[in-house]
């Protein structure tokens, strides 16, 4: 049958991410003799420069992997943690009973840049400025710009312009948005990834030796003071409708490094599914899995086995807001029981949702 999105294979490696040159260049990691944890990498930092509406240096990355080295699955947990100085108490004394959406008082340690570096040291095998020069080139030289980033930029320019002075001399100058199609560069991030390069190869010649620089200089360095020096010297408009300052030091991100975890698991007809820990969304889908264990969702009809998975899928998310998550297995019992009630009945969500 004739398709436009062909069956493809591949003898060498195959990579698929989100965005066509992430992918390409984890596939020329590939071709020039890098392992699968090096052309993630390298696809991972190019993903944050070509699609800044989705991820950034800022962000946070769960990860979930396995090495023949290890023998076992393993989870990189990349979420960095609420700054010290975001107590409730704090937020109280400013008058808030919930933490912004927006601003700078909502920032946590940016996890990304550490998780992508645990996972390069734990089972790459190529150097920093191997997986981190396509990145570089592409914010230096320009990469086309997707509808995406047109579109998340003029939400909002009116922030930008207001607030954001940094973000509309990048997004903004000189003619407005950046348009589909068109080359855009990004020289403050080429300029950041290729310091902390030029850093860690001066430091050492040793690949490990470079990553941990590497790390250094994020977490204890030049970058961890432009973000404590941002969040100490401005304040932005944020949800709440009041300008705050930032709370992120350089002292909550010297205390974090991302950490290699097991992963929990849950076996389910007869395949053993990993995910990572609460910190993450893991136990829910895990949660949704054991309730779902209980049902014949092989001889359900579509319609039936829709609405089995949302039904479950409502009680583990319930239980993630409660906090109970990793209830016992009386509760998943009592879950089940519950599931096929609402089930019978057609009953809708307690919640309306």
């Amino acid at each position: 049958m004739f398709t436009t999105r062909p069956e493809l294979r591949g003898t060498l490696g195959m990579v698929a991410s989100t965005h066509w040159l992430a992918s390409a260049s984890g596939m020329a990691v590939l071709e020039a003799g890098g392992n699968a944890f090096d052309a993630a990498v390298a696809a991972g930092f190019v993903l944050q420069v070509v699609e800044p509406h989705l991820n950034g240096p800022g962000g946070e990355v769960p990860i979930v992997a396995y090495t023949a080295d290890r023998g076992a699955p393993l989870v990189v947990n990349g979420q960095g943690p609420a700054p010290a100085a975001a107590s409730i108490a704090h937020f109280s004394e400013l008058g808030l009973d919930l933490v912004p959406g927006t601003g700078l008082l909502p920032a946590c340690v940016p996890g990304a840049f550490d998780a992508w570096m645990a996972l390069l040291l734990e089972g790459g095998t190529f150097r920093l400025g191997e997986v981190m020069k396509y990145a570089i080139g592409y914010a230096a030289g320009g990469y086309p710009v997707v509808p995406g980033i047109t579109e998340a930029v003029e939400d909002v320019r009116h922030l930008f312009q207001t607030e954001w002075a940094d973000s509309a001399g990048l997004y903004l100058a000189p003619h407005g948005a950046p348009r589909p199609g068109t080359l855009f560069k990004n020289p403050t991030l080429a300029a950041t990834y290729a310091r902390i390069v030029a850093e860690a190869q001066a430091l050492t010649n040793e690949r490990e030796g470079q990553i941990e620089a590497a790390r250094d200089a994020f977490y204890d360095g030049f970058v961890a003071e432009a973000i404590e020096s941002y969040c100490a010297d401005n304040e932005v408009m944020d949800t709440s409708g009041k300008r705050h300052g930032g709370l992120l030091t350089g002292g909550d991100m010297s205390r974090w490094r991302a950490s290699i975890e097991d992963p929990l698991t849950f076996d389910y007809h007869g395949y053993t599914v990993c995910k990572t820990g609460p910190w993450g969304q893991g136990p829910v889908f895990l949660q949704q899995l054991s309730l779902l264990d209980g049902f014949d969702v092989v001889s359900m009809d579509d319609v039936e086995l829709i609405h089995t998975v949302v039904e479950c899928a409502k009680l583990a998310f319930g239980d993630r807001e409660a906090g109970l998550v990793r209830g016992s297995c009386i509760r998943r019992r009592t879950h089940r029981r519950f599931a096929r009630h609402r089930l019978r009945r057609g009953a809708p969500d307690p919640g309306g949702g």
